[in-house]
């Protein structure tokens, strides 16, 4: 089998960054305008589409017959793109070639590496001729996108080769270089090859992604119309409050409300400004003004504006999410309207709401829901809807966390109660406080516990405390900060094993980067340290066969004094950020990765089972499908959900769902 290496540069009015690879492609402008390739070893070759020579013509249709020549495989970074690009390009059936492609960021997000490819060459110290070219970037805004009409350039809109020889020859050497440096990374990552099955799993996806949800884009205009008066209306009473010109503006408002209490907030970020709202003792008037700032910050809204640009054909978005995007899982990451974070949907008469959405009715809808950018956020997944003639089956996984942790640390009275009653929140709550678990019940004497044992489920599996029980709404619950430590120290006394795992998991760790010698935790997970290439890794295998990756490992001292493990890669904390860099860890976030990882491989092997039955899905959330089907087979996708899978035996999985016209959760 042959490799040949692809990369190509386009042309489109489409804001890539902003409407995904598949609405650009999909602008009856787009071009490709230079094409390199290479197959092998053999020297790169850039065919000029903008040149109708004949010797860019004759290496055209050379490379379009190693292109449908299946004894060569298809390689390139992002090929998602370049597979879906040529695709429109040639006239061919995307779905039809799909799995003859192979990715080098795919390959890279695999060991935890950065998907950019420039990003990546820095990451692995590869040569400075082998990175990608740093003055691609201009070239690329100045041939690939839309320019500005000016008097000094003629008042064109689009740069063309003639417009700049210079620069055109420059941008054919990026292109050649971009091959160059691909190609020296698969090479380099050839080492540690991503598995046949995780190929397959990225193949289902970029169908998934490429076939979209629709909009019901009648509900999109109605919502950036509302969302349009609703903001004028905030910031029109916001003025005339305040009398400042911009009451959006930090130092403004800081200021104004320093003139009403005689003290300057520290920060106007939204959560010191929803504490300030709650403030009996600030003035009414600054209350209401703070109220209109959470207002006009809401960004729910803006996920219309995202699926405005990023429509397409059918009128339906596509590209919504990124395989393998959470690098130390390989959980699927969202993209463009971000799935991920959606808002549930608690507003009642929900069809109504809908429709006075589609109808564009702002005033209705202040009337009937008061704050208009909270109602058009919860409205935002109801957008999403079925295909014609489809309806939405929506099944979702039960507490697979949960469930997932207690399996890998073997807390078997927590397996006990997910293989009967299921009552999770009840039985964590009746152990940990000591009460028969039937007074946990609504009228019963203990009910109120129930939300004790619920916050601390969600809460505590992953060595967290009071901050990661007031990250899950402890106090909104109503539980007293004082209580909070209390609470955690009676779940550690409860699930003891699950306690244990944090230690084994962090152990093991640190043993294997000191010896270099493989430890097995449980029978379930095994690390080790792998080298090779000049690269160096400390693995987990999990059960499904898959390996989590932590790139350059070592020891280091954390801030209690003790040995931690650290390793590089970008911060999930300061995702946007994205810089490489050295990180630590300890045995509650290995448990974490590992429980996540799981649930992601649970998922997956849902996904495949799905597939083979003749189901259409369309995109998923976390641990939750959404299917296209032209009936109601949620009882079908249930039981598929639910069946045990080979390579996690005695693991209790459950799944629940509803069928509906929209996309929703309450």
């Amino acid at each position: 089998m042959h490799k040949l290496h692809v990369d190509i540069e386009t042309f489109s009015s489409v804001d890539i960054g902003k409407a995904g690879a598949y609405r650009y492609a999909q602008s009856e402008d787009f071009e490709i305008l230079l094409l390199a390739y290479a197959v092998d070893d053999n020297p790169v070759i850039v065919v000029d589409l903008t040149n109708d020579s004949g010797q860019d013509r004759l290496l055209y249709r050379h490379f379009l017959a190693l292109l449908d020549n299946p004894q060569y495989q298809l390689w390139a970074h992002n090929a998602a793109f370049e597979w879906y690009c040529l695709s429109r390009w040639l006239n061919r059936n995307p779905f039809s070639w799909a799995d003859r492609w192979k990715c080098t960021m795919i390959n890279a997000l695999y060991l935890a590496y950065p998907p950019s490819l420039g990003e990546l060459g820095k990451a692995l110290a590869l040569p400075e001729d082998k990175q990608k070219d740093k003055v691609g970037k201009q070239l690329i805004n100045y041939f690939c996108k839309p320019c500005k009409a000016t008097k000094v350039n003629g008042g064109r809109r689009r740069n063309y080769p003639h417009h700049d020889p210079e620069k055109w020859k420059l941008f054919i050497e990026y292109n050649r270089q971009d091959v160059e440096s691909e190609r020296a990374i698969e090479e380099l990552l050839s080492v540690f090859p991503v598995p046949d099955s995780i190929w397959a799993e990225w193949h289902s996806d970029i169908r998934m992604n490429a076939y979209g949800t629709r909009v019901d884009k009648a509900m999109m205009d109605g919502a950036l119309i509302i969302d349009k008066a609703a903001a004028d209306a905030l910031m029109t009473e916001s003025r005339k409050l305040t009398g400042l010109e911009n009451p959006k503006s930090v130092q403004q408002l800081s200021g104004w409300i320093a003139e009403q209490t005689g003290e300057r907030p520290e920060t106007l970020r939204k959560e010191a400004v929803e504490a300030m709202v709650e403030d009996q003792n600030l003035p009414l008037k600054v209350r209401r003004v703070l109220e209109l700032r959470l207002m006009m910050s809401q960004t729910s809204s803006k996920k219309y504006d995202a699926m405005e640009r990023a429509i397409g054909e059918g009128d339906r978005v596509r590209g919504m999410l990124q395989f393998y995007g959470a690098s130390r899982t390989g959980r699927w990451a969202g993209r463009i309207v971000q799935l991920q974070n959606l808002k549930r949907t608690h507003l009642e008469s929900l069809d109504e709401a809908r429709q006075v959405c589609r109808d564009g009715d702002y005033d209705l809808m202040q009337l009937l829901w008061g704050d208009v950018p909270d109602a058009l956020g919860q409205l935002v997944r109801t957008a999403l809807i079925p295909s014609e003639g489809c309806v939405f089956v929506d099944a979702d996984f039960s507490a697979i966390e949960a469930r997932v942790v207690a399996w890998l640390a073997g807390e078997e009275w927590v397996l006990d109660v997910f293989r009967t009653t299921g009552k999770i929140y009840e039985a964590t709550a009746a152990s940990m406080f000591g009460v028969p678990m039937e007074t946990i019940a609504k009228g019963k004497p203990n009910y109120e516990l129930r939300q004790r044992g619920k916050v601390a489920t969600l809460a505590l599996g992953y060595q967290g405390g009071s901050a990661a029980l007031k990250a899950m709404g402890a106090l909104k619950m109503g539980i007293p900060e004082d209580d909070l430590p209390d609470i955690k120290r009676r779940w550690r006394q409860t699930n003891r094993c699950i306690v244990r795992l944090w230690d084994l998991c962090n152990r093991a760790a640190l043993t294997v980067i000191k010896t270099g010698r493989a430890i097995k935790v449980r029978e379930l997970l095994i690390f080790r340290l792998e080298e090779g290439n000049g690269l160096k890794f400390m693995t987990i295998q999990l059960p499904s066969g898959r390996k989590l990756f932590y790139p350059k490992p070592g020891v280091g001292t954390n801030r209690f004094g003790e040995e931690s493990v650290t390793f590089w890669g970008i911060s999930s904390r300061n995702n946007s950020s994205k810089k490489w860099q050295q990180l630590e860890t300890y045995g509650g976030s290995i448990v974490e990765n590992c429980v996540q990882a799981i649930a992601r491989d649970c998922l997956a092997v849902n996904l495949k089972r799905l597939e083979a039955a003749g189901h259409r899905v369309v995109f998923h959330v976390h641990d939750e499908v959404i299917i296209d089907s032209p009936n109601d087979c949620l009882p079908d996708i249930i039981e598929i959900m639910s069946q045990p899978i080979e390579w996690a035996p005695g693991l209790p999985l459950n799944a629940d769902g509803w069928v509906g016209e929209y996309f929703t959760k309450d």
